[in-house]
């Protein structure tokens, strides 16, 4: 057994240091000429699949590898090692009665782990991107092996104090702030998913007249089925979430529907947005308030209490797939994480649709109009062309980059991870909260970041209006 374990031990090492020669070997050297300024997009696809990986791991340890160490388990009866793996992972968590509970907060634990080893990751790339902007695109094997390295060690850290509580009460505010980031990544997939029906619809127009009407009755079906399930939702929050004492529930849940009807009214009556980016939003508030009512301690006003909340996993889940589907391969997305000179043809088509308006100045571009609430554009094909080429290749030539951006967006989004995977930090069983404060905690700050990011869609309708000279693209 003796040498079998070193062998193990050796063969890590060796691996470790061919890893860190590696990087240091790229870190002295590039891929490509130094004259070329990295972009925005330069190992952008790379850092979403490390936190694809990051939340593979993190449900892993939360579901196997916490119940696995147990007190009790085999694992405890490995000499050494195995009771220390325990009392590491159960540190903090035998205070709770039931194993249930203790086991809950352990696989909580397991996910601050894979969590936090993302994060400190980014937060040191996002350094190294910000002293040598090319440090995003290069070796990038070399920072998959240390990931891994990093998060095996994690495993070997106590609970106590640096995931519960220090990595928790982080993860809840990076997690807020990413909900106030997350407004922009659905406003702009809004936007993009509807110039690109709508250009379908025209070229469906040019073949054969009506031929675009089947596009923009999509356009709009998306958006009675975004209306509807939000009016559900909120349907069902009133019937189930507001009894009797429940005044907060009930505030929360009429700020969000009140907010969903004057957003679409606003937008209906400017040309400052389109009618689906309204109801995405407003079913996206929806969401939330939903996540801020089912984090309620109180039992009478919160008749999931003590279940595990499958429905808001799976959606947390959801809405983190969908942000790092942006992330990696929205082109738009290049332009909003950090382009630092002038925005490509596409960026700026996309800005003059989400302001409503037209650059007259500009010979070539295309113009946008409103119909019914659906966004407009009328361009050549020269636009289209130069598109296109925009969309091609992985590098921008408008100039340096600010790399940095991206990786402070994916640690906050390893913290929204964090968030989604345990309920906020909850833990609850047999209709009960075992920590009611942190259910009050998780509740209100969720829904102070809704309510700053209805205030930011709104600030994108009112303020061309209020400030009709200022260019808001």
């Amino acid at each position: 057994m003796t040498s079998i374990g070193s062998g193990i031990a050796a063969g890590l090492t060796c691996c470790f240091g061919q890893a860190a020669m590696s990087l240091c070997g790229a870190c002295l050297g590039n891929d490509k000429p130094s004259s070329e300024a990295p972009s925005a997009t330069s190992g952008r696809k790379r850092s979403v699949f490390l936190l694809f990986l990051s939340l593979a791991t993190a449900l892993v340890f939360q579901y196997a590898v916490a119940p696995a160490l147990q007190p009790g388990s085999v694992a405890q009866g490995v000499p050494s090692i195995g009771t220390y793996l325990v009392e590491a992972w159960y540190g903090g968590c035998l205070q709770y009665e039931t194993v249930e509970l203790q086991t809950k907060c352990s696989g909580n634990n397991g996910v601050y782990r894979s969590a936090g080893a993302c994060f400190v990751f980014f937060l040191i790339a996002a350094m190294a991107a910000a002293c040598k902007p090319t440090a995003n695109r290069i070796a990038w094997g070399a920072k998959y092996i240390l990931f891994l390295f990093f998060v095996t060690g994690t495993v070997f850290i106590p609970n106590e104090p640096l995931f519960s509580p220090i990595f928790l009460q982080l993860s809840r505010v990076g997690g807020a702030i990413f909900i106030f980031f997350q407004q922009i990544i659905l406003i702009d997939m809004a936007y993009n998913w509807n110039e690109s029906w709508v250009a379908k619809a025209d070229e469906a127009e040019q073949d054969k007249e009506g031929g675009g009407r089947k596009w923009l009755a999509g356009i709009l079906a998306s958006c009675a089925v975004l209306y509807l399930v939000s009016l559900v939702g909120i349907g069902i929050m009133y019937a189930y979430y507001s009894g009797s004492g429940c005044s907060t529930n009930v505030a929360f849940i009429t700020i969000t529907l009140i907010a969903g009807i004057v957003c679409t009214a606003i937008q209906l009556s400017g040309e400052e947005a389109s009618l689906l980016t309204s109801a995405l939003i407003t079913a996206y508030a929806t969401y939330l308030c939903f996540t801020s009512v089912s984090k309620n301690p109180i039992a009478e006003c919160n008749p999931k209490l003590g279940e595990t909340d499958v429905l808001g996993i799976i959606l947390g889940i959801i809405f983190v797939l969908v942000s790092l589907s942006w992330t990696g391969w929205s082109f738009t997305a290049a332009h909003k994480l950090g382009e630092e000179s002038k925005p490509s043809t596409i960026s700026r088509q996309s800005s003059l649709v989400e302001n409503g308006q037209s650059d007259s100045d500009s010979k070539g571009e295309g113009q946008s109009k409103k119909v019914g609430g659906i966004v407009m554009n009328s361009g050549d094909e020269g636009d289209h062309k130069n598109s296109n080429e925009t969309k091609s290749g992985d590098e921008d030539e408008n100039g340096p980059a600010k790399t940095w951006k991206l990786n402070i967006v994916l640690g906050l989004v390893s913290c929204f991870v964090a968030m989604a995977l345990t309920s906020w930090g909850t833990i609850e069983s047999g209709g009960d909260a075992a920590n009611p404060d942190v259910g009050r905690v998780s509740m209100w700050i969720i829904i102070a970041s809704q309510w700053l990011a209805l205030l930011l869609y709104l600030w994108t309708l009112t303020a061309p209006r209020l400030f009709p000279d200022r260019d808001f693209s």
